[in-house]
Formats: C-alpha cells, structure tokens, sequence
C-alpha cells in the first residue's frame, strides 16, 4: 500500500503523520511550531518527515501550510500568521528529504481529508469552512480542489460582508472572518458581558473579568444559560448562515462542511446555522437545500489531506 506523509502546520503546532489510502495514519507526531524563523520552520518539517521516512517506506510529501500557496504548489506567498514571504518551502524541504514534496494550503488540504474520508463523502461538490482564529475555506467541485488561477483561490474568511467594518489582519476592513469565527465570539462575548454583567453571571464567574474571558469560558458558559454566551453564539450563527447563503448563490454546492476549532461546540449553533442559511438563501423554496455539516476527521483531517494530496500530484 502506497503511503506518504502529512504535514500541517500553523502558528503554535506542526502535525504529521503517515498516512495510507484509505486516509489511515500509521504514526502521528507533535512539534512546537518555530513560526517566526523560517530557516527553522524548513528544518523542523525536514526532522520529522526523515524520522517516519526511516520507519517507513513513503513516496512523497504533503504539507499544508496557514498561507497563500502559489498555483505550482511551491512556494508561499504570504501567511498571516507565520513569518512566509515568498517562501520557497517546497524546494527547501525537497532537498532535506528527498523525497517529492508538494505544499498545500491548509484549508485546502483539510477540506480534501474531509471530502475523501469524512463528512464529504459521496458529495462531488463541497465546500469546506474552517472557523476557528479566523476563517479558512477549501473548495471542491465536481471532484477537483479548486485553487483558483494563482493557487490563492477559496480565502473564504476575507470575503468583505461589511465595507468599512472591524478591521481585519489582512489589510482590509469588514472580512467575513472578523464577525463569524472564534475571534469575533470571544469579542463579542465580551462586549456582551461588559454591557450588561447580569446577563454573564457565569462567564464572568469563569473568567474572573472582562478581560479574563477566553473562548473555552464562551463555550462553558453557553452550555449552563449564560445569556451573554448564547447571545454571541447566535451572532456567529447568523454571520456564518449569511456568508454560506451568498456561497451557495455563487457556488452551489451539495453540502457545506463545517471545521476547525469551534466546530467543536457546533450543537450550541449549527441548527441555527441551518434554519438561518434557509432563509436567506437566493431562490429559497425553489431550489435544494445544500446539506451543512459538521466536520467528522477533527484535527487529523489536514495531515491526512495533505498526505493524500501529495500521492495525487
């Protein structure tokens, strides 16, 4: 069975693994990720990808990596969150390795785990949302990934949905990513609890303060009737709702996948996600509805991908 390596990494963690074609992982590892040093970040990836190359018999590379990848899968333009400026990455590692090595973007790479192995299974048209520090999007359709001309195709998080609005780290002002991803509910729990501290009894209890509010206390205090914590996740359900109704006018996908870390309280707004997407959706009561799902393969789905990617080459 042919395997490769999966690497996804990001600003605080490198994952990696080998993986299989039924999108099995035979190892698995953890590494800080040295997102300041991009000398570094090359050869720690190299580290990892020569220790499982010598417990196992792999044919290529995949990474996936938090940026804009150029459209020969080579070299990262720009990340915003990891100090890549013109980042030949592919070539660096390839030569550490030797081994044939392809860079994805992240999101890409986790949507494509997704549609193979998870919640995409037996859709040729998906389109994947990762909500997490900010938003990331990956973009199947009719069974290819879609990168675009540039390779820098499905930045679904900087879609401008406000002109002028909350300024975002990208440049611009009003990103989608700024109202409806884990930044934007923890800002507005937040503001939430500060407007009215008797409606947030529990994520102040939980926080000490204000200031002391991180997600995990959003979550926690949704989940036992915090007003303010309930209020921020409905803000985030309708932002996601009116950004996926405008996808699906554009797109017209058969499911919607939805990711990354605050996936994982996905019962506290998911139904609302649907009911919301329903109604703002172009053409609603002629047309079907695309499925919206919960992400199944959680945080492997972006390893595995990568790794299938680089088989796929």
């Amino acid at each position: 069975m042919a395997l490769t390596i999966g690497v996804d990494v990001g600003g605080t963690k490198i994952a990696f693994g080998v993986v299989d074609e039924n999108g099995g992982i035979l190892e698995r590892g953890l590494r800080h990720s040295p997102a300041g040093d991009p000398e570094k970040m090359a050869l720690t990836i190299a580290d990892v990808v020569n220790e499982l190359a010598a417990r196992h018999e792999v044919e290529a590379v995949g990474i996936g990596a938090a940026g804009f990848v150029d459209e020969t899968r080579s070299v990262i333009r720009f990340a915003p969150n990891l100090a890549w400026r013109e980042e030949p990455l592919r070539k660096k590692v390839g030569e550490l390795v030797g081994l044939p090595v392809v860079v994805e973007n992240d999101a890409n790479a986790m949507a494509w785990g997704e549609y193979r192995f998870g919640a995409g299974r037996g859709e040729s048209h998906v389109v994947c949302v990762t909500v997490g520090t900010g938003i990331g999007g990956g973009i199947v359709l009719g069974g290819d990934l879609y990168r675009g001309r540039w390779g820098m195709g499905a930045e679904l998080g900087h879609m401008q949905t406000v002109p002028g609005g909350r300024p975002c780290g990208c440049g611009n002002d009003g990103c989608w990513e700024r109202y409806a991803s884990g930044s934007s509910l923890l800002a507005d729990a937040k503001a939430n609890a500060e407007a009215d501290p008797a409606a947030a009894t529990h994520l102040l209890r939980l926080g000490g303060s204000v200031e002391g509010i991180r997600g995990e206390h959003v979550t926690e205090a949704a989940r036992l009737g915090d007003r303010a914590a309930l209020d921020a996740f409905e803000s985030l359900a309708d932002w996601l709702a009116q950004g996926l109704a405008d996808l699906a006018a554009i797109l017209d996908p058969g499911c919607f996948i939805l990711g990354g870390g605050v996936s994982g309280a996905a019962d506290l707004f998911a139904g609302r996600v649907r009911d919301e997407f329903a109604a703002r959706l172009t053409g609603r009561g002629h047309r079907p509805l695309a499925d919206i799902r919960v992400a199944e393969m959680g945080p492997s789905a972006g390893l595995v991908g990568a790794g299938d990617l680089a088989r796929l080459r």
